[in-house]
């Protein structure tokens, strides 16, 4: 038998009524006797009170141990009828001890009391069952009196009054919550049975026990006598109330509750929102910041430190440099100050020669991998020791089905058990990087597709300008110099004509390879348009020396072209432009280029010619074109036609698109874009503009007047028209004067302008916003730029440009380039527009990627204001007569 078991006094009760005999182990705190049912022990005799007793657990003082005191009477103070006999002298309240005789009002119902030590909890068990308990104890156990060092004047009780019984029924003894008493010199003076039983060791560690630690100067520190605080014991916590008594030099403490579980749902309620506050900054950072890689370092930083761990990871998967097997790369990491850096350990690993083949089969199934170091497989272990790490919590990054890295979260301070929110922001991480990511590569595509032509690969004219700004501003810098060329086929419409197109493009493809090649290490040529090239050749500080490089451009055609059983034969006019004081800027290089280019066609074709002063800036031709401009508008010799916009799915009519058009006295109509770059260089473009945005209000009204549904009215803006400081109060005096509410008028605006001052741009667009005006930018795509830059303009629209939809037949490629547009602007709120649909497949492809709205000569050409008046009117006729 255990010590603790000899030590241990086991309390009896044996009771003996009318009924019979029945033992009974004493092991609550208290208990209520009498012949009521409710009572905890029923005494069945006539003669006992409906409560006649209360039996009450004491702890005997400077000791662990207890006993019990009987009291006659109720819990509310009322004595019994017949009275409380013990060992046959009549009593109101009596310390019991062994061997006691019990008897309630007569004997016909009374009870005798056992304390007995040395025996074993078995034993213990059976003398509630023995026949004989006398017997059995006897042979069992050794008798104990517990209250042998108790001294407790019962004369004091004797007489009491029914305030004090009720306040002994309700004893210290009996609450369930830890109750301690300590002096001011820290000595513990009594603690209940309950203190007892929740902190075992309590009289032995004393003072210094985490209950009562710091209590005494805490007491000192309070301005009351009266506080609560926190404590935690053995990793639980409870919530202790504590009271001074100055009139009795004691700290009585009471243990209120335990509060573990509701401190734990807290501190996780706080690690969730800081970890979800640290998620949603990181996906800001992922959506505004313009530079990946910036973006996703602020958003390491930012979860790492809010998860409170050491480092943060993002690997990287890739073919192995040398032997091409699957690897992976540290491409991003963030440590807590003090944690060394490792990414120069985890560079261009294979997972089969690194021992970690298990976590690439893991991850790339989508499973997380998390634990403690010591729980992984050696040669895992090792790696991970070499970086100090603990802990660890891996999360997969994927792509659609790609698998392309993971993320990881690490701790090299202490073995962590990662919790549920842990790991599910680290999974919200890994899906909002992976976002970010395919939108890179999305953008990147159409950023390639921006600035690049399709056909060719070449940059196009977009990124030509931008690298001739750039290479102007080094050579202003150092002071050298550059040329310009300017490249046009000859004859090569005949070809595109005879042959058809798909040869004339794989010619185009050809040239420019042949063109590419001709070229010096760090020239640039790009596709300017058609058959129409540029070249920029940098450090050309002479005409000498470009005349080296042109006749080699020249002779690279010189050879034949073998397409389709084809021998095709192609020539060149060359027109060159050097940087000067005659040509000091980007726009003039360009523009004499193409001036000598005239020059050379002129003189024969496949030949190169120099701009010089003497050449006229316009060719004879756009000198009298622009001279019948400047009265173009006064002779009324301007008109809109209108092309309708059709709902994708219905086919409705939902707008219409003004189109300027030029009817020359002599010329006839001359093309769009012969004039408008004329007007746009001239300074006409602001009185024509203008004359077009009040011409086509003026339709819209007067289309509403006649009874058609009301529907939007798109006008283009050209650059310098939308640069004009009046614009807003201009538009705002031809809604005005014209009679038509702002939200029926659309404006277009070009991606090119849009993006060339965005300061400027987004005042002038939110003033227009606010005057209720649609806003569309159109011919997306062409222009050097990303949805991610657009996005804080307040656009409504979005137009897809043209040169797109043209080109779904001939590329794949430009399918995926689409879909990715209308995937951006949608989750930007833009209304998506298809410009030039003219085939069935296309129009289907569209529907496909849920475009909303198309234009294009598949549903209606561009029409008079006669024709369109007479279409709206067929359809209004149409849709009245289905109602009836």
């Amino acid at each position: 038998m255990a010590a603790n078991e000899r030590d241990k006094i086991r309390h009896l009760l044996v009771v003996q009524d009318p009924e019979g005999q029945r033992t009974i182990p004493l092991l609550e705190a208290t208990y209520s006797l009498g012949r009521d049912t409710r009572n905890a022990i029923v005494l069945r005799a006539k003669s006992v009170s409906r409560q006649h007793a209360i039996l009450l657990r004491v702890t005997i003082p400077n000791t662990e141990k207890y006993g019990f005191r009987i009291v006659d009477g109720n819990f509310k103070g009322k004595r019994s009828t017949n009275g409380l006999f013990i060992n046959g002298t009549k009593c109101f309240s009596h310390n019991l001890q062994h061997g006691d005789i019990i008897a309630f009002g007569n004997p016909q119902a009374q009870a005798k009391y056992y304390a007995i030590s040395n025996l074993s909890e078995e034993a213990f068990g059976e003398s509630c069952t023995a026949a004989d308990l006398s017997i059995f104890l006897s042979e069992q156990g050794n008798p104990a009196n517990p209250f042998d060092t108790l001294i407790i004047a019962d004369t004091n009780i004797e007489g009491a009054s029914d305030t004090l019984l009720t306040r002994l029924a309700s004893f210290p003894e009996l609450i369930p919550n830890p109750i301690i008493e300590m002096d001011l010199e820290g000595n513990i003076t009594y603690f209940n049975p309950a203190a007892a039983d929740k902190f075992p060791k309590l009289r032995e560690i004393g003072k210094e026990h985490p209950i009562l630690a710091q209590l005494l100067n805490a007491v000192e520190n309070q301005p009351g006598k009266s506080f609560v605080r926190e404590v935690e014991v053995r990793g639980e916590i409870f919530e202790q109330s504590v009271h001074y008594l100055p009139e009795s030099d004691l700290i009585r403490t009471f243990i209120v509750r335990e509060i573990t579980e509701q401190k734990q749902a807290e501190a996780e309620l706080r690690q969730r929102d800081r970890l979800l506050g640290a998620v949603a900054e990181a996906a800001n950072y992922l959506l505004a910041e313009m530079d990946y890689d910036i973006a996703i370092e602020k958003a390491l930083a930012t979860f790492g430190a809010a998860a409170k761990g050491d480092r943060v990871y993002l690997f990287h998967n890739h073919p192995h440099q040398v032997t091409g097997e699957m690897a992976m790369s540290l491409k991003f990491e963030w440590t807590k100050s003090g944690i060394k850096p490792s990414q120069q350990d985890w560079h261009n690993q294979t997972y089969k020669t690194s021992g970690l083949e298990r976590w690439y089969n893991l991850l790339s199934m989508g499973t997380s991998i998390s634990g403690l170091t010591q729980e992984f497989p050696t040669t895992e272990k090792e790696l991970l020791n070499r970086d100090c790490i603990k802990s660890l919590l891996l999360v997969p990054l994927r792509l659609e089905e790609d698998f392309w890295g993971y993320l990881g979260l690490a701790d090299c301070t202490s073995e962590r058990h990662w919790s549920t929110h842990e790991k599910s922001s680290l999974l919200t991480m890994s899906a909002i990087i992976s976002g970010a990511r395919q939108r890179q590569q999305v953008e990147e595509r159409i950023r390639y597709q921006a600035l690049h032509d399709l056909l060719t690969g070449l940059p196009n004219r977009l990124h030509f300008g931008y690298l001739l700004d750039q290479a102007i501003e080094k050579v202003v810098e150092e002071q050298s110099s550059l040329a310009v060329m300017f490249l046009d086929l000859d004859r090569f419409k005949m070809i595109n004509d005879t042959l058809g197109h798909t040869i004339g493009d794989e010619l185009l493809q050809s040239v420019a390879q042949r063109l590419r090649d001709s070229l010096r290490t760090g020239d640039t040529i790009a596709r300017w348009g058609g058959d129409e090239f540029t070249i920029l050749l940098p450090q050309i500080t002479s005409n000498e020396e470009a005349a080296q490089v042109a006749p080699r451009i020249l002779q690279t055609l010189e050879n034949p072209f073998h397409l389709h059983g084809h021998e095709l034969y192609v020539s060149a006019s060359l027109g060159i432009a050097l940087f000067n004081e005659h040509s000091p800027n980007a726009e003039t290089l360009i523009q004499h280029a193409d001036v000598a280019l005239y020059y050379a066609k002129d003189k024969g074709r496949n030949n190169y010619q120099f701009y010089t002063v003497s050449l006229s800036a316009k060719t004879p031709e756009l000198w009298n074109l622009e001279k019948s401009l400047r009265h173009a508008l006064e002779r009324q010799e301007f008109l809109l036609y209108y092309q309708p916009r059709v709902n994708i799915i219905t086919g409705d009519i939902t707008g219409m698109e003004a189109l300027l058009r030029w009817h020359h006295p002599e010329m006839g109509i001359v093309a769009p874009n012969i004039f408008i770059p004329l007007a746009e260089g001239s300074g006409l473009i602001i009185p024509i503009g203008e004359w077009v945005l009040r011409e086509a209000c003026t339709q819209n009204k007067a289309w509403q007047q006649a009874g058609f549904p009301p529907m939007t009215i798109a006008v283009n803006l050209s650059p310098k028209q939308f640069r004009q400081p009046k614009l807003v109060e201009t538009v705002s005096a031809i809604l005005e004067a014209t009679g038509l509410e702002s939200q029926y008028l659309e404006l277009e605006i070009t991606e090119t302008t849009a993006i060339e001052n965005l300061d400027f741009t987004t005042t002038v667009l939110r003033k227009l916003e606010q005057m209720g005006l649609l806003l569309s930018i159109d011919d997306f795509g062409t222009g050097y730029s990303s949805l991610s830059r657009l996005q804080v303009l307040p656009f409504h629209n979005l137009k897809i440009d043209r040169s797109f939809i043209q080109e779904l037949a001939i590329d794949e490629k430009v399918g995926h380039i689409i879909k990715a547009i209308v995937d951006l602007g949608r989750s930007l709120g833009l209304r998506l527009i298809a410009e030039g649909v003219e085939r069935s497949e296309e129009l289907n492809f569209l529907k496909s990627i849920n475009c909303d709205d198309v234009q294009g000569y598949l549903f209606y050409k561009p029409l008079s204001a006669q024709q369109a008046t007479e279409l709206m009117g067929s359809k209004l006729k149409k849709n009245t007569d289905f109602n009836l």
